[in-house]
């Protein structure tokens, strides 16, 4: 059983390479810097008296298909819908003068992705935002965090804007997610590899 499983995962992996779109992970425009570790990623920029982080982790971000019935149909040589990854990511925003740092917490919302419909419409939305002390690790769960549900709007206009001011926009949501879906594939083909040598391995 397992000779066989190690040769399927010979062949998937082949499968995997062929349709790899990147070779290497896509840059995002702006002067935003990558470093990844593991599964999570982080973009790092500075702009005048501030660093702004952003950070996604690819676990999980890829979301569950919601035509489970079209698959039944698809005929065998027809290629896979492409795999898109869009992760939840923590917006951080330091200044340079103060021990806070605001966190904004955005994620791509399920229905909002592929309907191109309004011109207007954000492909991101925050979710939450809070204040936390700059460089502890650990956030607390006393400070307040505001949740977006119930914001007056023109209040979440100017933080959308805020953002945009600092570089992510929906280009950058749109460049975040092609790097996103090129690192889980190549996670996805690494994860494959080492399921190959760890099954031959006696």
């Amino acid at each position: 059983g397992d000779k066989a499983f190690a040769q399927f995962l010979t062949d998937e992996i082949k499968e995997e390479k062929k349709i790899q779109k990147h070779k290497s992970l896509p840059k995002v425009s702006g002067g935003w810097e990558l470093e990844v570790h593991g599964t999570e990623a982080k973009l790092v920029r500075k702009v005048a008296g501030e660093k702004i982080t952003v950070t996604f982790n690819i676990n999980n971000s890829i979301p569950p298909s919601a035509d489970e019935e079209t698959q039944e149909e698809q005929k065998p040589d027809e290629q896979e819908p492409d795999l898109t990854s869009t992760p939840n990511f923590v917006v951080e925003v330091i200044k340079d003068d103060t021990k806070q740092t605001l966190v904004l917490d955005c994620h791509y919302p399920e229905d909002e992705i592929g309907s191109e419909g309004e011109e207007e419409s954000d492909i991101f939305t925050i979710r939450e935002v809070s204040f936390q002390p700059t460089g502890e690790s650990d956030w607390k769960d006393t400070n307040y965090t505001l949740n977006t549900d119930s914001l007056d709007w023109a209040l979440y206009d100017h933080l959308m804007d805020f953002l945009a001011d600092r570089g992510v926009d929906n280009t950058f949501a749109d460049e975040l997610i092609e790097l996103s879906t090129a690192l889980e594939h190549q996670e996805y083909i690494k994860f494959l590899e080492d399921l190959k040598s760890f099954v031959k391995c006696q």
